[in-house]
């Protein structure tokens, strides 16, 4: 049995959701192609963006990255804030077309709506961004970071599986719209 994250492995074998005798792996995520997610020039544009990938889940730390576009605004004119994902999820967690459209009417952030190709979206941010409460092994930051763009997510399993805090990012503690805003703040001072 093969996991993509370490803490994912461990709670299977402190469960026993698995018989002993069955091998148990861990690989980094099913992997992503990097000709095809290759590295990209940093945006020029003095307008510094922030990118989450996701489908809209309260899960994903949607909330979290809106509040925390929120505080920025107050203190920043030149930075953007971008949602990109499916938006109708049928799951209980699922943010309404409603909720989307009140946090666009009130100018905290860019609702994209969903693409077949993510790449022209990650090569125009400056940061991709994923608050995610828990994840496998999430493709967005691999790809992120395969298209050269720092990464900031949740301390979490699968996401601190992929950011190098200080390196290729920066964690932030989970359900903090405090910490998030606070990692995005030094993230958009390095892009200035």
């Amino acid at each position: 049995v093969f996991f993509q994250n370490s803490d994912d492995r461990e709670l299977f074998i402190r469960k026993k959701l698995i018989p002993e005798n069955v091998p148990k792996g861990v690989i980094p995520g099913t992997g992503i192609d990097t000709d095809h997610f290759n590295v990209r020039p940093y945006p020029e544009s003095n307008l510094v963006t922030f990118l989450l990938i996701a489908r809209m889940l309260w899960d994903k730390g949607v909330a979290e990255f809106v509040e925390a576009a929120r505080q920025i605004k107050l203190e920043f004119s030149d930075i953007c804030f971008r949602l990109l994902g499916f938006l109708d999820v049928r799951n209980r967690t699922a943010i309404s077309r409603e909720q989307m459209q009140a946090w666009e009417d009130e100018g905290i952030i860019e609702f994209l709506g969903e693409t077949d190709d993510v790449r022209p979206y990650i090569r125009d941010a400056h940061c991709v961004v994923l608050p995610s409460y828990r994840e496998g092994m999430p493709r967005t930051l691999l790809e992120a970071a395969a298209m050269g763009r720092p990464i900031i997510a949740t301390n979490v399993t699968g996401c601190r599986e992929v950011v190098q805090d200080g390196l290729n990012g920066y964690l932030c503690k989970a359900r903090d719209a405090n910490d998030l805003a606070q990692k995005m703040r030094d993230m958009a001072k390095l892009s200035t």
